[in-house]
């Protein structure tokens, strides 16, 4: 096993939120990691500990989630390596994959090397820069996309909003990005009641229900009460819905799709998995996620 020593997080068994409240750079969130752990404990409230009474049943497919700034927020010894290391490891366990971006855009570069190094396409998803910025970054990503998403929550983070001119889409700038895709468009971030309304003027290919991990400062509560309230109504409004945040079980997974979502999108635990061990740990993890709790022997 290849434990990664000079990790930001604290590898707990369970990713729930409470072992790195508020560590920011770091895998914590804002508001005491108030949202991170509503991800994590409101799929309980909704019945996902339940077990599967058999091994074919049907489960959403699962996703990388995007993730950027290895150096800064997980403590990967290396920003490159971080992404090649990432993707292979999610190829062999088996799980679709995406991209993203951040500051400086050798991340948004590195992550498209990796696809390019291993033959495979994916979700990339963008910031929400200025349509001519997006633009610019779609045609270096043109070759690996299989989806192009705008990461419109991002617009909430007040430092990277600053820092490169994050704005605030709106319909008619989505609907400009969505007419340029040659592929899928996907709206990440939706958690919002107003996010609803401009999901219904765009109609994307895909939207992603998710608050950032819990990382960014937007309405407080969880994707899976969020998905449960608002799931059927995005679900006529695009063509797929996926969702994304403190999905931890297969019991996880269940609930998901049975609330409307048809894809589920995964970070940290394989963020942490890769910590824990470079070589095997993602494969280890997506099995345990997958695999069906066998019965008590009396």
């Amino acid at each position: 096993m290849n434990v990664n020593t000079e990790s930001k997080c604290y590898l707990c068994t369970v990713c729930d939120g409470n072992g790195c409240i508020s560590e920011l750079p770091g895998m914590g969130g804002v508001f005491e990691n108030y949202n991170f752990i509503k991800n994590c404990t409101d799929w309980s409230v909704l019945g996902l500990e339940k077990k599967a009474e058999n091994q074919n049943i049907s489960l959403p497919p699962v996703r990388l989630a995007p993730m950027t700034g290895a150096i800064q927020n997980v403590g990967y010894h290396d920003e490159r390596q971080f992404y090649f290391d990432l993707i292979d490891s999610c190829i062999r366990a088996g799980i679709n994959l995406s991209i993203g971006d951040g500051y400086p855009d050798e991340k948004l570069k590195f992550g498209i090397e990796a696809l390019t190094k291993a033959g495979r396409k994916a979700a990339v998803f963008i910031k929400p820069y200025e349509n001519n910025r997006i633009y610019e970054r779609m045609e270096w990503a043109k070759d690996v996309s299989e989806i192009i998403g705008v990461d419109i929550d991002s617009y909430a983070i007040l430092t990277m909003r600053n820092l490169v001119n994050l704005e605030e889409k709106t319909a008619k700038n989505l609907l400009e990005i969505k007419k340029k895709t040659q592929v899928p468009f996907a709206i990440k971030g939706v958690f919002r009641a107003q996010d609803i309304e401009l999901i219904r003027e765009v109609h994307p290919d895909i939207v992603v229900v998710s608050n950032h991990g819990g990382r960014i400062e937007t309405d407080r509560g969880s994707t899976a009460l969020f998905l449960q309230k608002w799931g059927k109504t995005l679900s006529g409004l695009c063509g797929e819905l996926w969702v994304d945040g403190g999905i931890r079980t297969r019991g996880d997974l269940e609930v998901a799709q049975s609330l409307g979502a048809v894809e589920v999108m995964i970070g940290r635990p394989l963020a942490i998995a890769l910590l824990k061990d470079t070589e095997k740990g993602i494969e280890h993890r997506v099995a345990e996620l997958l695999a069906v709790s066998k019965p008590k022997k009396n």
